[in-house]
């Protein structure tokens, strides 16, 4: 069974989400009673939006990375440990032990909790659900424990739940997403942390005046300020700090091929992200009818990577500053300790701040700010997993490269819940005790803000 169970999830990871998601969007469609055609159209046409999205994050890695190692190089800083990026972190984990239990473990968990009204959210992402595999396995490393590694992977799917639930809202009032929730494990994490820091900003006179939106930029520097020239801007400021300009033929090709790749970054991806979004709109009015129908009185949410949410100008924006300031916190915060050169997972720091520009309610310079400061605190959570990490890659069959002896990941080597549960499994059984009680408390702390949320909202209904 486990054989059977660890070749599902190897299937699941080679296919990718562009594959899996049309085919569980289709049957989903089918359950909520969508016709064949509309159903399986839906699918298709997620998938071809995935693509997009993926072909478009792709350029972005292909073209910053170069830059980001020769911008290492340049400033002479020995950056050690590897960024094998989040494809391969997925691949680890599905290969792992616990990978090879999550998928049903995972519904199995979020059929109970919404069964038993602790959750809103229906996660149909079973791509990310590797991002609790990799939680589980490292706990399962560090305690020499399988069954703590699981107790872990749900304690981690619990807490996804709960902070989708309670910035679901927030996540659909500003990028009109109807009954969607982020239940993702790359970005959920520092959406949850931008609560308090937004508060923070809220009470510093004079910043919390500050109006940084796309709309307020673009009126204040005219075409300076659009998103595409912003793009450039950036691309020939990423170029000159990273390739220099010491040979001016070749660096200028360099420089200027990757300020053209970031404004093609900065609008195509809004335009793949509509075409997913095409697709997402049937199934979503499909399921806000079947639940009015059947669950009256109840919401329920479908749980979506936040790849829907990349699009929107101030998560690019926010996403292409933080790729040269996370690069010089690596080599900044090189002498304090971080030892992780941020690499292949520089592509997919849109994915991590998504929530958090929500939260910020798409203010660049909140969002640009807070992004550096939970980025620069993961870099040493990344160094400090590196070892469990690598010995769990190594363990789960992966090939470290040539002159590879550490490796990490930013999206989840650097998660602000990687420290939480990696800090739970190295203060043994007592941590990991309390680790369980923190995560499902949270289901009821959030099922408690909701419903007092949702009596809020009722009286002013009633009101107007």
């Amino acid at each position: 069974m486990a054989d059977f169970f660890i070749g599902l999830s190897g299937y699941l990871n080679d296919l990718g989400a562009s594959v899996v998601l049309p085919i569980l969007i289709t049957i989903f469609g089918l359950i909520l009673g969508l016709p064949f055609k509309k159903a399986f159209k839906a699918g298709v046409t997620i998938g071809i939006g995935f693509i997009g999205i993926n072909l478009v994050i792709g350029l972005m890695g292909q073209q910053v990375s170069p830059a980001a190692q020769a911008m290492a190089e340049r400033f002479g800083v020995g950056l050690d440990v590897v960024d094998v990026g989040w494809p391969s972190s997925a691949a680890i984990a599905f290969g792992s032990t616990i990978g090879a239990a999550i998928i049903p473990l995972a519904l199995a968990l979020n059929m109970i909790l919404l069964f038993t009204g602790l959750t809103r959210t229906f996660n149909i992402d079973l791509w990310n659900f590797w991002h609790s595999a990799m939680i589980g396995a490292l706990v399962g490393v560090i305690t020499h424990s399988f069954w703590w590694g699981l107790v872990a992977a749900a304690c981690h799917m619990a807490v996804m739940l709960a902070i989708a639930d309670l910035t679901a809202p927030i996540v659909q009032k500003y990028f009109g997403l109807p009954d969607i929730s982020f239940p993702h494990g790359t970005s959920a994490p520092y959406g949850l942390l931008a609560i308090p820091l937004n508060a923070l900003f809220d009470r510093i006179p004079g910043f919390n005046k500050l109006d940084a939106t796309p709309q307020a930029i673009q009126k204040r520097f005219g075409i300076f300020g659009e998103t595409l020239v912003m793009g450039l801007i950036l691309g020939l400021l990423i170029g000159l700090l990273g390739f220099g300009f010491a040979h001016p033929a070749e660096d200028s090709k360099k420089i200027l091929t990757l300020a053209i790749s970031l404004a093609a970054v900065m609008f195509l991806l809004p335009r793949m992200v509509s075409v997913l979004m095409e697709g997402l709109m049937p199934i979503s009015e499909a399921a806000r009818d079947f639940v009015q129908k059947r669950f009256p009185g109840r919401t329920f949410y479908i749980g979506l990577d936040s790849a829907v949410a990349v699009g929107q100008p101030s998560v690019i924006a926010t996403s292409l500053l933080l790729v040269p300031i996370t690069l010089f916190l690596a080599v900044g915060l090189a002498p304090l300790g971080n030892r992780v050169l941020p690499l292949v997972d520089l592509a997919t720091i849109p994915f991590i701040v998504a929530i958090m520009v929500a939260i910020f309610r798409g203010n660049i310079v909140r969002s640009t700010i807070g992004g550096a400061v939970l980025i620069g605190l993961g870099l040493f959570v990344s160094t400090w997993i590196a070892p469990v990490f690598t010995e769990v890659a190594v363990a789960s069959g992966f090939s470290l490269g040539k002159g590879q002896h550490t490796i990490s990941s930013l999206v989840d080597g650097s998660n602000p819940l990687t420290a939480f549960y990696f800090a739970a499994a190295k203060a043994g059984v007592p941590g990991m005790i309390v680790a369980l009680v923190l995560s499902f408390g949270s289901l009821f702390a959030v099922r408690t803000v909701m419903n007092r949320r949702d009596r809020e909202q009722t009286k002013q209904e009633v009101a107007q």
